[in-house]
């Protein structure tokens, strides 16, 4: 078995993490939106889930162009979410229930209302200039280089007041932070000792890859595959906007920050090539974030062949100390419901919980919400505005928890801000609470299962053999050997097992427990126990 970790492990390695987005989470005073005074009522369920942390996206003050993303103060709460002392509430409850709290941290940009902001652009001579990245024009009063903003169009924006372009690799709204200022990286810093002084528990941070940009900010070659169903960004290879080897210093300082308050984590968001991907975990002597998110179960195709090798991929470019770690869905991509169907995303539960790695689970898909249709008149989000015709809004994984049949499904006694599923009175947690059969009980069940069995939850992992359309892989610890058998399709398969191995006992099943005549049923997944015939 390959990747055995160490014996001693963090919370963090052999936990899960749940991802909630406050603002449809839970209303606690009947504007439509979700509150921190809501996640403090809900969070009864979250222990019920059986997971180790709380994620909670943004929640500091903004004006909201992009929810959140556009932060106007790092240090305080917005008022749609309450205050500091409603913080401090939420954080004392979280601790109290022996879970942990992780805050999104939002490093590459600020909002244009930003104070720094504001200054920065009050005046070329302010010293807050260089907190941003500004540069004239060229000399047909253009942009200065070719760069796209991940919402389309370029990214920079004129300002006439002072007769510069500023960077915005997001909306205009959200303008690019300057890190190569020190002024600015010690402000930066300061707001992670803030959080970090007030008990957090460590923070996801936010398109850590943009942070650094080239010296020169040369233009971005032009990607050769791209086609129009793609989005305008990938019209460029992001050659010299991201992942510039000096951001790697900045995420080291971040950790050597985070560890330095003890059993601390931090969980980078990379969209990157697993080589260039692994780097953000540093060093041994130098580490960076303990977690570089890994979406590639979003990303890639829902069949055994594409899993299996991306999977063996994944594991081989870890380096020797590297943990890794598996998300299925997010407030960003569609829900994985939509986009495999109820039955495969049973399975797609068993994959989460069973593979090596931390794993995180984004609030809904445990009761299984599959595609929400936004009307037009209701759309939010500024992606989908920026580009309407390729489908790309995420409007549709952001709508309201529903919690039971009562009216706006307990969310809230006002309207929310987005649309219900809209098989919300069926599809619900009270619903499925105490349904044996629900995919709440099944994600219930499986962490449990994952909490009670060091194999899974910080086991080793081997590859094994299986039939078509079936993944299957070895999970053990301590002389004790699983099977998981993941069959990714609508038929059944047969079922194989290591060579002088029979099964001792079927753990679970995503499907009513039935007797094994080895074959796997269609659109099942299994975890077994071996033992070897003597």
């Amino acid at each position: 078995m390959s990747n055995t970790p160490p014996a001693a492990h963090p919370w963090w390695e052999s936990g899960i993490i749940y991802q909630i987005y406050p603002r449809s989470f839970q209303d606690s005073d009947g504007d439509g939106v979700g509150d921190l005074t809501g996640v403090e009522a809900r969070l009864d369920h979250i222990v019920s889930l059986g997971v180790d942390a709380v994620w909670l996206s943004p929640i500091f003050p903004s004006p909201m162009a992009d929810f959140g993303y556009d932060v106007a103060d790092y240090c305080d709460i917005d008022p749609m979410f309450g205050d500091l002392a409603a913080f401090d509430r939420l954080l004392a409850a979280v601790h109290a229930r022996g879970l942990k709290l992780i805050l999104d941290f939002v490093p590459n940009h600020s909002s244009d209302q930003h104070p720094w902001f504001i200054a920065s652009r009050s005046s070329r001579l302010d010293p807050k200039r260089d907190w941003y990245i500004w540069r004239d024009a060229q000399a047909d009063g253009g942009p200065p280089n070719n760069w796209i903003s991940d919402f389309g169009g370029s990214a920079w924006q004129w300002d006439a007041a002072t007769g510069q372009y500023y960077l915005h690799a997001f909306l205009k709204e959200q303008p690019d932070l300057n890190w190569r200022n020190p002024d600015l990286r010690a402000a930066m810093m300061d707001v992670l000792r803030f959080w970090l002084d007030r008990g957090v528990d460590g923070f996801r941070i936010d398109v850590l890859w943009h942070i650094f940009k080239a010296d020169g900010l040369p233009d971005n070659p032009p990607n050769p595959h791209w086609t129009p169903e793609q989005t305008e960004r990938d019209r460029l290879i992001q050659r010299h906007s991201t992942d510039q080897p000096e951001a790697h210093a900045i995420s080291a300082d971040m950790r050597a920050l985070a560890d330095s308050y003890g059993d601390r984590v931090l969980i980078g968001e990379i969209f990157l090539p697993n080589d260039r991907h692994a780097r953000w975990y540093g060093t041994a002597d130098r580490p960076q974030v303990h977690l570089p998110f890994n979406f590639q179960l979003i990303e890639n195709a829902w069949d055994a062949k594409t899993l299996s090798r991306l999977i063996a991929d994944y594991e081989a470019a870890l380096p020797p100390f590297g943990w890794p770690n598996w998300v299925i869905g997010s407030h960003d991509a569609p829900r994985i419901a939509a986009r495999i169907g109820d039955a495969q995303a049973r399975v797609a539960a068993m994959l989460l919980l069973t593979l090596r790695g931390t794993p995180t689970l984004y609030q809904g898909d445990e009761i299984g919400i599959g595609r929400v249709d936004i009307p037009p008149d209701r759309i939010r989000d500024p992606q989908h505005m920026q580009q309407p015709t390729l489908d790309i809004g995420r409007d549709r994984s952001r709508t309201p928890m529903p919690w039971d049949a009562s009216p706006n499904a307990g969310f809230s006694s006002g309207d929310p801000w987005l649309p219900l599923n809209a098989d919300w009175p069926s599809r619900n947690v009270k619903a499925q609470q105490d349904d044996q059969a629900s995919i709440l009980t099944l994600y219930r069940t499986l962490i449990a299962l994952r909490r009670s069995t060091p194999a899974l939850s910080i086991g080793s992992y081997r590859a094994a053999g299986a039939d078509k359309d079936v993944l299957a892989y070895e999970r053990g610890h301590r002389g004790d050997r699983l099977l998981i058998v993941l069959n990714l399709s609508a038929q059944i398969r047969s079922l194989l097992l290591p060579p002088g191995t029979r099964i001792a006992t079927i753990l679970a099943s995503t499907l009513a427990l039935a007797p094994i005549d080895s074959s796997v049923r269609a659109n099942e997944a299994l975890i077994l126990r071996l033992e070897d015939i003597v």
